[in-house]
């Protein structure tokens, strides 16, 4: 395939390369980067003074600690407060499959137990017994239930914040972590709220009083006013559950914001752009990494190697959005449609079978041709990604919309089912 540069190269070319590095990180945010910008200023140092083998030094350790990452998540709260569907919630897993977080049973463990998300094994959820569980004063329990693994706590109540979760804020916040206080099961009030009250049912009002009664504990206990994060496990779209993940994102390091971004359920369809934005990142990486010609290649025949390559990757960033196999068949029982119905309407569990006069190669080089001549502007850089970098693109932003696809296909079903219950209950109030 070639090498990036000539064996002698120039200094304009070293500009042009440390340039096109250094523009393409600029697209991104601070808080959506994947690497720091420590390490970015290093590659393009590298990079500008033509130390090819430096720069990918660099790249290759950033990438490795990617990939090493573990990110550590410590959710607690007191009995009942719903911290096994939160944490199902985080996974994506259904109460009732396998390896759920076991709901309504009586907290009796003295100990932490860890569980790990259903796609990306490198995000670890620990469900930790609630403080009042295990009667010690906040320092002991934090040290009881090991604080220094975790990267950051969540507080979990279904009422009120009591005293001793205040306490464990001010404690975990002395150690220098993050914590976040969330408010459970807000849709259970705004249910109760509705039927009881219908004729002055106001839905901000009385998010707006679950608030404040809040802030009213946070008060009583002498805690500066926190962030509250009002949700519900049964519907990661709605409330606050979308802006504690945005939060989350902005406030971690940048490798373990990349592998936490890769976790998130696809709620909205920025969370779906995002992770598409950070697997743009990493993509990219890896291409300066194995190195690229210095005008765009003549693509030759394909390698089986290169095949086999492309096909995990595929399959990785179908697993990464929840459209592989499994999680269409888990999608189309709470849709309850027919996973094929589901399957005619997206793309990429077709994309790598052919007709029976056409190889897989042979259709790979049409989308790679398509592919290059829509998006001239990765081209104008003046850094070219070997094929099947073109490649793993196209395929990333084809999931990336089966992703969406399917959002659109759950909204609308949901809405249709929200329409019903609510002509119902005008009727019985009727």
């Amino acid at each position: 395939m070639g090498q990036l540069f000539s064996d002698t190269p120039n200094d304009k070319q070293n500009q042009d390369l440390a340039s096109s590095f250094n523009g393409y990180f600029k697209n991104f945010k601070m808080d959506s980067k994947i690497i720091s910008q420590d390490t970015i200023d290093m590659i393009e140092l590298h990079l500008r003074k033509g130390n090819i083998q430096g720069a990918n030094s660099v790249i290759n350790a950033a990438l490795k600690e990617i990939d090493a990452t573990i990110l550590n998540i410590a959710v607690t709260g007191e009995s009942g407060a719903g911290k096994s569907s939160f944490i199902n919630a985080l996974r994506g897993v259904g109460h009732e499959e396998k390896d759920a977080a076991p709901i309504g049973a009586v907290e009796t463990t003295m100990h932490r137990v860890p569980y790990k998300h259903r796609n990306i094994p490198n995000v670890i959820i620990w469900d930790l017994p609630g403080i009042g569980t295990m009667h010690f004063q906040p320092k002991d329990y934090l040290e009881k239930v090991k604080f220094s693994e975790y990267d950051f706590f969540i507080i979990i109540s279904s009422t009120r914040f009591t005293k001793n979760d205040v306490d464990l804020a001010k404690a975990i916040r002395n150690m220098k972590k993050n914590f976040y206080f969330v408010r459970s099961k807000v849709d259970f009030d705004l249910w109760n709220e509705k039927h009881c009250k219908p004729s002055t049912y106001d839905r901000e009002k009385v998010l707006q009083q679950i608030r404040n009664h809040c802030v009213n504990s946070f008060k009583k206990n002498k805690l500066d006013e926190p962030q509250i994060f009002l949700i519900s496990n049964n519907n990661s779209s709605e409330y606050d559950f979308p802006i504690l993940m945005d939060t989350l994102i902005k406030d971690l390091p940048a490798q373990k914001r990349h592998i936490f971004m890769l976790s998130l359920l696809n709620v909205t369809e920025a969370a779906i752009d995002r992770k598409r934005e950070s697997l743009r990142q990493f993509i990219w990486l890896e291409a300066l990494k194995a190195g690229t010609l210095a005008t765009f290649p003549t693509v030759g025949i394909f390698k089986d190697n290169d095949l086999e390559k492309l096909e995990a990757n595929l399959n990785h960033y179908r697993t990464v959005f929840g459209v592989d196999d499994v999680s269409l068949k888990v999608f189309a029982k709470d849709l309850q449609v027919p996973v094929k119905q589901l399957k005619k309407i997206i793309k990429s569990p077709t994309l790598l079978k052919t007709k029976n006069e056409e190889t897989i190669g042979g259709k790979l080089l049409r989308y790679l041709e398509i592919f290059a001549s829509a998006n001239g502007g990765l081209l104008a850089t003046g850094l070219y990604f070997r094929k099947n970098f073109y490649l793993q693109l196209h395929f990333l932003d084809t999931v990336t919309n089966d992703a969406k696809v399917l959002l659109k296909e759950a909204c609308s079903r949901n809405q249709f089912k929200t329409n019903l219950s609510t002509a119902a209950d005008n009727d019985t109030t009727s």
